[in-house]
């Protein structure tokens, strides 16, 4: 045995939103025995296959088109305005677990839309809630995830930029400031969630403590890449693992002090299951 020292991150695992989300899939799930979901209700792959066990039926956008009749779950990134409209067309009862923070940014977006802004979202690409943002605009929005993407000398003068809500504070600002450096007014909303953001400065701290750290986290979550690289960054010997069974003994020493993290779409339940794991060595 490697005499290994292990402790879980409290701060880690599951949002709010996922949280409500999850909550209410497995409520109705136990009075139902199924239910559909519109994507994956959280960007682990862990999770979803334990709900899957359960009865929960993942389908997508183009099978929503055919469902009559039936409740469906709308998860925490929330949906664009015509998931709603076709819902009304095909009879479907929208268990809505929008993440109340994504709601608040898709009304600001609309109203910024109504009063004909020019409106760029800071965010990836084809990312569920960057869609249902979007879709607050007619899709007129310019979306962008880095600012190298932007013609900037050609930009109007007058911008209203907006963000992802899982997005680096930093780089919010960091992009705003180059903006401005370019005679750009920009109207800036910070609409970044700091359940999400705070996760930064706490990781970088909890991964300073130990001598290795091993990340949780679904290979498909945004929020994971990037609070990975927070802790590489911070500590060299930092692993990722989207479960147990692909942590390496080889990763450890003796005496080794070890912090598990993950990310917001990361149960705690499978942070658990990497504890014991290790603990086996």
């Amino acid at each position: 045995m490697k005499d290994l020292q292990v402790q879980i991150d409290d701060h880690s695992g599951f949002c709010f939103g996922v949280v409500y989300a999850i909550e209410m899939a497995e409520e109705i799930l136990e009075e139902q025995g199924y239910l559909y979901c519109l994507g994956d209700i959280v960007h682990n792959d862990e999770e979803v296959s334990r709900l899957t066990r359960k009865g929960l039926k993942i389908i997508d956008h183009e099978a929503l088109l055919g469902l009559k009749d039936e409740k469906v779950l709308i998860r925490a990134h929330g949906e664009p305005p015509s998931t709603y409209e076709l819902s009304i067309k095909n009879n479907l009862t929208l268990i809505d677990a929008s993440c109340p923070v994504v709601l608040k940014l898709q009304n600001r977006i609309k109203n910024s839309f109504d009063k004909e802004d020019n409106i760029y979202i800071y965010g990836k690409h084809g990312h569920a809630e960057v869609i249902g943002l979007l879709g607050q605009t007619n899709n007129k929005a310019v979306v962008f995830q880095d600012i190298s993407e932007l013609d900037i000398p050609n930009l109007p003068k007058n911008i209203t930029l907006y963000s992802q809500t899982t997005k680096s504070t930093d780089k919010f600002y960091e992009i705003n400031q180059i903006l401005r450096e370019n005679g750009i007014t920009v109207h800036t909303n910070d609409t970044i969630c700091r359940q999400v953001s705070n996760r930064d400065k706490e990781l970088r701290s909890f991964a300073e403590k130990f001598d290795k750290i091993i990340f949780v986290s679904g290979t498909k979550s945004s929020n994971g890449k990037v609070l990975y690289n927070v802790c590489k960054e911070k500590n060299p010997s930092t692993h990722f693992v989207s479960n147990a069974d692909q942590i390496e003994a080889g990763w450890f020493v003796p005496g080794d002090s070890v912090g598990i993290c993950g990310a917001t779409s990361t149960p705690l339940w499978l942070m658990e299951q990497v504890r014991e794991r290790i603990l086996t060595f």
